[in-house]
């Protein structure tokens, strides 16, 4: 079931606190930035975070489940997301702990 646009405009909404926090429709469903960093995705009209050390630290004990079949788990966020300093902060920590993107490659021409 791919997410509505208004579930992910709600959850961008209570992230804002964290920095420049901004999605990225993938297959039906979100990929969530966060100062350029992939920080979770948004699937089936959920919030999943990636696991990260500071994320646990803030959160403690919090359900996790794969996004998508085959995916590795991440943490799902339910009751939490209604507090928005306290995601602000969770997503903030995640970006800190991954490591900056890499560059892009050039993009090719296409061919005549």
């Amino acid at each position: 079931m791919a997410t509505d646009s208004d579930v992910m405009t709600y959850i961008l909404e209570q992230l804002q606190g964290a920095g420049k926090v901004t999605a990225r429709r993938m297959f039906g469903e979100y990929a969530v930035y966060c100062e350029g960093r992939v920080v979770g995705l948004i699937c089936d009209n959920q919030l999943f975070l990636k696991p990260a050390p500071g994320a646990h630290a803030l959160l403690g004990p919090v359900a996790m489940a794969p996004p998508y079949p085959g995916a590795k788990p991440h943490l799902l966020i339910d009751d939490g997301l209604e507090d928005r300093a306290l995601m602000a902060q969770v997503v903030a920590a995640i970006a800190r702990d991954l490591p900056e993107p890499g560059p892009k490659a050039p993009r090719r021409p296409r061919r005549a």
